[in-house]
C-alpha cells in the first residue's frame, strides 16, 4: 500500500497530542504516532525536528537533554500549559473541519 500523506497542519496537532501523555524524545514521538495510527502515518525526521523547533519557539513545548532507553543522549520534549491550550484549540478546529467535510460527503 502506498504511504499516506500527512494532511497539512496535522503534524503539530499530532505531536502536541502525543506529548499530552508525557515527555518523549523525537524518535519516540515519531514511533508513537506511527503505532497509534495503525502504522499508516510515517513521520519523517525532515518534518519532525523542524516542527518540534517551531512549536518550541512558540512556547508550546519545552525540552531538556536526557538519556534514552538505548543509553543515547537525546532531547526530551514536554508539553507546556500554553501547549495544552493550543492542543485544545487545534482539536476544536480539527473537529469543526472534520464535521464540515463529513457534511459534504454525506450530502453531495
Amino acid at each position: 500500500m502506498p504511504k499516506a500523506e500527512m494532511p497539512s497542519g496535522a503534524l503539530n496537532l499530532l505531536i502536541l497530542r502525543v506529548l499530552r501523555s508525557g515527555s518523549l524524545h523525537g524518535y519516540a514521538i515519531a514511533q508513537r504516532i506511527h503505532a497509534l495510527s495503525s502504522e499508516v502515518l510515517n513521520v519523517e525526521e525532515g518534518a519532525l525536528y523542524p516542527a518540534l523547533q517551531r512549536i518550541s519557539l512558540r512556547g508550546w513545548v519545552t525540552s531538556e537533554w536526557g538519556i534514552s532507553e538505548t543509553s543515547r543522549k537525546v532531547r526530551f520534549y514536554r508539553l507546556t500549559s500554553a501547549g495544552r491550550k493550543q492542543l485544545e484549540a487545534e482539536l476544536s478546529e480539527y473537529g469543526r473541519v472534520h464535521e464540515a467535510i463529513q457534511a459534504v460527503l454525506r450530502t453531495a
